[in-house]
């Protein structure tokens, strides 16, 4: 996984920020973590940990047991920690549903001093329904997903709301307005953070 993440690096090459920042997103299957997460990406140098490309470099043939969702997961948060600590900022592009997961970015947050955001995406059922229709009998070459609407449907139950402060984003508006929130977000995050290291 870290090599993958470490070829990123290099075919991005993003700016060393004085402070790294931890952004987190939190949303079930298609609502638009992903898309949102790219959008911001082309304005922010964030180095990108999306758990679906990286569950198929840790795992060949994924299962999406319990298991093996828990492993990709804590794989993430050691890689995140150990991005963090090395100067770059990340973005962790995962379902995040509840606050027992949340709460491993939290305290992440906490030791490396890396201020954290929490976005949460939203859609209506049927915008979902539609996108994660689209998405399998498109089959893009751009997800890493396998998430359908029965997965969709079996998540819903274990979805809690964000406890923290976060930005709610519903993607079947127009995302633009939150974005331009989060970009604002991570420039005066940064210079407080880094005025603070002074």
């Amino acid at each position: 996984m870290r090599e993958a993440l470490d070829n990123d690096l290099a075919i991005s090459q993003p700016r060393m920020p004085a402070q790294p920042l931890l952004l987190a997103m939190c949303g079930l299957p298609g609502t638009g973590k992903s898309y949102f997460a790219a959008k911001l990406a082309e304005r922010v140098p964030f180095l990108i940990l999306e758990t679906d490309r990286l569950r198929k470099v840790l795992v060949e043939h994924p299962k999406y047991t319990t298991g093996e969702h828990r492993r990709v997961f804590n794989s993430c948060y050691h890689l995140i920690d150990y991005y963090l600590t090395n100067g770059y900022s990340c973005l962790f592009d995962a379902t995040n549903l509840n606050e027992e997961f949340r709460s491993y970015l939290y305290d992440i947050s906490d030791s490396t001093g890396a201020p954290l955001a929490l976005v949460h995406a939203t859609a209506p059922q049927n915008t979902v329904r539609r996108r994660l229709k689209q998405r399998k009998a498109d089959r893009h070459a751009n997800t890493y997903s396998d998430a359908g609407w029965l997965i969709y449907t079996r998540m819903i139950p274990v979805e809690e709301p964000v406890q923290r402060s976060h930005y709610a984003l519903d993607t079947s508006k127009d995302i633009n307005a939150v974005l331009d929130q989060v970009v604002e977000w991570t420039e005066s995050a940064g210079q407080i953070a880094a005025t603070n290291l002074k």
